[in-house]
């Protein structure tokens, strides 16, 4: 059930009790998805250590499981003040930035490794501070995985998707990638994408092994293909004003707090990833393709093209870095 954002807000207001002694300020952490996941275990992880750190100033609040907004609401309610911190995909910052379009690009990682290294390196961290002019600034990454192909039919070629319905994040560049492949993309927001698999709305959908598990899409998707041909990973992010209001040693133990609940919450990812895929690949009620080097070449010969079109709006340098490190 939605919550309604008005009591939110004026619980999260107040400050002082009606003695003059003052209470923790409350800060609202808000996502989309249950507390089992990578994300729910680090936004839970973060409000233990921010409150273990600085007991009576500050209590994290965590709405999860779309309670509170939608991600793409989130990034708004970030921009604009109205709730703290927040987790969004990497797809929902369209608004605000087109650097981030380059986690969309198809084929562009070929594992998390080479994700890692491209988000540490220095292109990856000025993207965190790319949208501090709409007050959001990313205070670091956190990890899904590597997106796989499912459908409700057999497909094994590009040419084999042709006219089927597949779920996307609503992205532009998602869009053309299943475009690139005469699918019809249809976004459509995560906790909606059940049913509508339940309900043959889409045929198909990309997602990463721990999505797939966790909200039983194999239950209509007996068709799947070990494709790693995206990335699906989040910006955490808080109010930029919020965090300028801080005092210096605040923001060193705010910062201290997303680097370790990150960090556990990208292990946590990897562990849940391979679990995932292993408990996916033992259903018998499910047809893994794991393609060939060969198979996978022409998905990519398909997709990569799109890489030209976004490259002059996500920006040529950050597109070559990504390429350079992930060649390397």
């Amino acid at each position: 059930m939605r919550i309604h954002f008005g009591a939110i807000l004026l619980a999260a207001s107040v400050s002082f009790s009606s003695g003059a002694q003052a209470e923790a300020q409350q800060l609202i952490f808000s996502h989309v998805v249950s507390p089992d996941t990578p994300k729910g275990k680090m936004a839970l992880m973060f409000k233990d250590i921010v409150e273990e750190k600085m007991p009576g100033r500050f209590e994290v609040v965590v709405y999860d499981s779309a309670e509170l907004m939608s991600d793409e609401e989130s990034v708004d309610a970030i921009s604009e003040g109205r709730i703290h911190f927040a987790a969004p995909a990497l797809s929902k910052f369209d608004g605000y930035t087109s650097s981030l379009k380059v986690f969309d690009l198809p084929f562009l990682f070929p594992n998390m490794e080479k994700v890692n290294e491209f988000q540490s390196s220095d292109t990856g961290k000025r993207l965190l501070n790319s949208m501090t002019g709409d007050n959001v600034l990313g205070l670091g990454y956190l990890h899904n995985g590597l997106k796989q192909l499912s459908a409700d039919r057999r497909f094994e070629s590009p040419q084999d998707l042709a006219g089927l319905r597949f779920r996307v994040i609503n992205s532009d560049v998602l869009k053309d990638q299943f475009q690139a492949v005469n699918a019809e993309p249809v976004p459509m927001s995560f906790p909606a994408t059940f049913p509508a698999l339940r309900d043959g709305v889409v045929d198909g959908q990309e997602n990463t092994w721990s999505n797939i598990y966790s909200m039983n899409f194999y239950q209509y998707q007996p068709y799947m293909m070990e494709s790693n041909h995206g990335v699906l990973g989040y910006m955490f992010i808080t109010n930029n004003e919020f965090w300028s209001e801080l005092t210096e040693e605040e923001r060193r133990l705010f910062r201290h707090a997303a680097s370790v609940s990150l960090r556990y919450g990208n292990a946590v990812a990897v562990a849940k990833s391979r679990n995932d895929k292993a408990a996916i690949k033992r259903m018998k009620s499910v047809a893994l393709l794991e393609p060939t080097p060969e198979q996978l070449a022409r998905w990519q010969t398909v997709m990569r093209p799109i890489w030209a079109k976004y490259e002059p709006e996500i920006g040529k340098t950050i597109v070559d870095e990504a390429i350079k490190i992930s060649s390397r």
